[in-house]
């Protein structure tokens, strides 16, 4: 334990007491890991990995040997009442691919430790969204990261429909089996809007493909991978404020909305009470 904080110490120039690292990993090509990653792999107590199996994989391609526990998003509640962090002062934390957290498991493992005093440190590294961001040819500030849509399509359109007037670049993780279902629902709830599809980041057979929601489909050749969408925001965003409410209302109404979820959502666009919306639109749909 003196041994491995010392060498911490020696490698990052920090004095190390209580400490867990979040480890970015490869997403694609297993030489995609910084230097200091490595290092630091090689030197904490335990490595906490998605997938042990994955996670020995890298180990063995970095020649590094390390006790791996298992933390994955059924059991990482169950890890909290284990021996953790009671037999482990410095903690490496991995996800299979990219930066733990994001869009993979690790939060709750995170949070307990800043309740127990640990320093945590999250390195630099891989990451699947910025490079399909960078490469898409759309806006690239601001931008919105929203992760993996719900797997059901009508959870899934419901969600996209909170979306449907937000003006910033967006952006989205989907799996392989999903990722055509997922380009029709945002096809029907966005219209037709300037859409980057990047398949298989940093691997082989890397590949992105850059169309419209309207005609992406017929343009991908090859479903296969794992996916990042990066889709154009709304540039068509009505001034609300030279419309009246009622107007205003069945804009998203006709969009998909119920009467209930417009009034609630043109509420808030105009900085009015709920109540006040629903009166004067239901007030002037009974005359």
């Amino acid at each position: 334990m003196v041994h491995t904080l010392k060498r911490l110490e020696s490698i990052l120039g920090d004095k190390v007491k209580k400490k867990l690292y979040i480890i970015p990993t490869p997403i694609g090509n297993m030489d995609d890991i910084t230097i200091r990653a490595i290092k630091v792999i090689a030197e904490v107590d335990v490595l906490l990995a998605e997938d042990t199996r994955v996670a020995k994989k890298l180990l063995d391609f970095h020649n590094i040997s390390k006790k791996i526990i298992s933390n994955h998003k059924f059991n990482e509640k169950s890890n909290l009442s284990k021996s953790i962090f009671e037999n482990h002062q410095v903690i490496g934390l991995i996800s299979d691919r990219g930066t733990p957290l994001i869009s993979d498991p690790g939060y709750i493992f995170v949070n307990e430790a800043i309740e127990r005093g640990y320093k945590v440190e999250c390195l630099p590294g891989a990451t699947a969204l910025i490079p399909a961001l960078v490469v898409s040819g759309l806006k690239t500030e601001p931008f919105l990261f929203y992760g993996f849509l719900d797997s059901k399509s009508s959870k899934r359109k419901m969600e996209l429909k909170k979306l449907q007037n937000e003006e910033n670049t967006l952006i989205f993780y989907e799996s392989p089996h999903r990722i055509l279902e997922t380009l029709k629902d945002m096809k029907e709830i966005f219209g037709d809007r300037c859409v980057s599809v990047s398949r298989e980041i940093s691997k082989k057979y890397e590949t992105t493909y850059r169309s419209s929601l309207f005609k992406i489909e017929n343009e991908m050749d090859i479903v296969k991978g794992e996916y990042v969408i990066v889709v154009d925001g709304n540039n068509e965003v009505i001034d609300f404020s030279k419309i009246e409410i009622e107007e205003h209302i069945q804009i998203y109404v006709e969009n998909g909305l119920s009467v209930k979820e417009a009034i609630k959502k043109v509420a808030k666009e105009r900085g009015l009470a709920k109540g006040v919306v629903y009166n004067k639109y239901h007030r002037n749909g009974d005359e």
